[in-house]
């Protein structure tokens, strides 16, 4: 966050906090950083420099009709704990059910509707996300976006509560106004091939200078084997206008879309696959699965070999396009099956599973890992892989780079863990920068925040052991704030 952007939150805040008795709640300036004092002070020098370069989010999960809209948040509750999945899954884990915490039910039965009992119960189990990322980021929004400076606990919860709704209604806290307040410089947001960016398209004609961009994500035409592919091949279809008959049709109807997504200022593109298994298929064989899908008959075998043959097209199209390629492997979606059906998808039950990158990519990679131009952002969920196959790939292909550490990973020491274990093999020019990927808004500058402090502690490990020197340590330490993301995602061209 910028100088200038902490002074307008110092001065909208109050000097105290309305939040009655409680433990102070207190951001120590050196939190996150090494407790050896040498480290300490470099990590603190370095992470000042820092700290004020603007926010790049190229990847997340912001609904972009929060800011097409521009409407006061609701209450406390519908903006900080209900799109937040790391919230309810931890309380889910500790017996409280899904219902108490307002998460809406796939057929209409009654949850908790009071956003206050909901605030209540949250801040009554506040103890369980100590030592977590959730814990930080938390601590975070409350005194720095919200001038909270009370500890929230059971007693405190109400009082905190009335204090951020009083603030929600002012326009200090509408979203467009956030987002020039967190110094956000881009913010990109996933979206269906089929979707229409009518509220990227109102933002554009709006006249607000926040620049918000889409990313192309393809995966519901993709799997063809899911029970509603064939509703979302038909919501593709009236977005192209055309029926889709064959394959090399609807490869064509995805070029085009791909094409409307960057004239909507998309730069990239993003598929979600369990295995990222890459293998061409025969332009028969390819249809022949299509037709499968389109009587209703494919089957998970059938997606897995359409899916690889995919991501092979997805990158050729890029090849063409310009649109950087990131691939999210290894989520088991939804173990949970209760959960599924009762709420629905995405809600706290995706699990990481062993992914293996060197064999599964290499029919991509040799095709168009050596192309200039093409780029693909490569993330993943099993943390074994990044020095065994991750950074020996990144510290090959030219075109491959390496995507943050992700979603489970990106806590104090999982950014650490990432550093350590790709660095020596791959460097860091070869990997992507920092990326929040969360439906949290307000939770993305704590997110921006951490990392830079943990980089920045980083890399001071490596000063005070002589390793690198300070003239080495600054440029990098930008370089992972700001400047990677902007190179990796082809921003540089338009700045």
């Amino acid at each position: 966050m910028s100088a200038p952007a902490r002074d307008v939150l110092a001065s909208s805040a109050p000097a105290a906090s309305r939040s009655g008795a409680g433990e102070p709640l207190v951001l120590h300036e050196d939190r996150f950083f090494s407790a050896e004092p040498t480290q300490r002070r470099i990590a603190r020098a370095l992470y000042e420099e820092t700290r004020g370069l603007p926010l790049v989010c190229p990847h997340g999960h912001v609904e972009p009709a929060l800011l097409a809209e521009n409407a006061p948040f609701p209450e406390p509750t519908a903006l900080l704990l209900i799109p937040d999945h790391y919230i309810f899954r931890m309380l889910y884990s500790q017996g409280v059910p899904l219902e108490d915490l307002g998460i809406p039910t796939r057929d209409g039965t009654p949850v908790e509707g009071d956003p206050r009992r909901i605030w209540q119960r949250f801040a009554e189990h506040w103890h369980l996300f100590r030592g977590t990322p959730t814990r930080a980021w938390l601590d975070h929004e409350l005194h720095e976006v919200f001038g909270v400076r009370t500890k929230l606990s059971g007693d405190t919860a109400q009082a905190i509560y009335d204090e951020i709704a009083e603030r929600l209604q002012s326009p200090e806290y509408r979203p467009r106004a956030l987002f020039e307040r967190f110094n956000i410089e881009l913010l990109a947001t996933t979206d269906a091939a089929s979707d229409s960016l009518e509220h990227h398209r109102t933002i554009r004609e709006s006249g607000w200078k926040g620049r918000v961009i889409p990313t192309f994500r393809p995966d519901a035409v993709l799997r063809i084997a899911a029970p509603t592919w064939r509703d979302a091949l038909a919501a593709f279809e009236r977005v192209h206008g055309a029926p889709i008959g064959d394959q090399a049709a609807f490869v064509d109807a995805l070029a085009t879309r791909r094409a409307f997504f960057k004239a909507m200022g998309a730069t990239a593109t993003d598929h979600a696959v369990v295995e990222p298994y890459t293998a061409a298929l025969r332009p028969e064989e390819a249809d022949a699965l299509f037709q499968r899908a389109r009587a209703g008959e494919a089957t998970p075998a059938d997606q897995r070999r359409y899916e690889a043959h995919m991501l092979l097209e997805m990158a050729r199209l890029s090849t063409e396009d310009g649109l950087v390629m990131q691939l999210h492997p290894g989520a088991f979606r939804d173990h949970n099956g209760v959960v599924a059906a009762r709420f629905g998808a995405d809600k706290g039950a995706d699990i990481p599973v062993a992914t293996e990158y060197t064999r599964n990519l290499q029919a991509l990679l040799e095709t168009y890992g050596n192309d200039p131009r093409f780029t693909m952002v490569l993330f993943t969920l099993d943390e074994s892989t990044y020095a065994r196959e991750l950074a020996p790939l990144a510290g090959h292909y030219p075109a491959l780079r390496l995507g943050p550490a992700w979603w489970f990973h990106d806590s104090l020491e999982g950014m650490t863990r990432y550093r350590e274990r790709v660095t020596e093999t791959a460097g860091i020019y070869n990997t992507a920068g920092f990326n929040d990927d969360t439906r949290a808004f307000c939770s993305i500058p704590a997110r921006h925040d951490l990392s830079r402090r943990v980089d920045a502690n980083w890399l001071a490990g490596l000063v005070a052991r002589h390793v690198i020197d300070m003239d080495d340590a600054r440029p990098m330490a930008r370089a992972l704030a700001y400047d990677l993301v902007r190179r990796t995602y082809k921003l540089d061209a338009d700045a």
